[in-house]
């Protein structure tokens, strides 16, 4: 029969779930690098691409959001990919301070070079589907929890 953890145990790197979560992070990152290197990305410019492909035109606000990045990390990613050609950015005639972010007709058609990233990139998981699904699930429940707990512990700092 194991004792529970004291206090002390807690303070464990090894039962930090933050920490699971960043190597795991740091992991996908190595894989990610070797997966998209064939497409000319990083894997925060393939998450971009992923969002035009999937939403369109965008102002670069809402692509931050949807990235949950803020423009300072956004625009220089957004940059580079309007320098390979990938996307342009426009100013919007109705709202001059508002810049949208449009794919090219290369940044289109890298979709269909892309398709086998998530293939790659779950099979070296070694998770089945199912387990994949799981597990994306759970950590959208735990980003939602954490999310409604910082504007909490936010409110209380004041």
């Amino acid at each position: 029969m194991t004792a529970s953890p004291t206090a002390v145990d807690w303070l464990r790197l090894d039962r930090q779930i933050c920490f699971s979560l960043h190597a795991a992070s740091r992991a996908f990152n190595g894989v990610y690098r070797v997966v998209l290197k064939d497409l000319g990305l990083t894997y925060p410019q393939y998450l971009v691409m992923l969002v035009l492909w999937e939403q369109g035109d965008l102002p670069v606000k809402t692509l931050g959001e949807h990235l949950r990045l803020d423009s300072g990390t956004l625009s220089p990613l957004v940059k580079r990919l309007e320098a390979a050609g990938l996307v342009r950015r426009e100013r919007s005639a109705e709202d001059e301070r508002s810049v949208w972010v449009r794919l090219t007709e290369e940044g289109a058609a890298l979709r269909e070079r892309a398709l086998e990233v998530p293939r790659r990139i779950a099979r070296a998981t070694g998770f089945e589907l199912e387990e994949i699904t799981e597990l994306r699930a759970r950590l959208d429940r735990l980003t939602t929890a954490l999310d409604a707990a910082a504007l909490t512990a936010g409110g209380e700092e004041s």
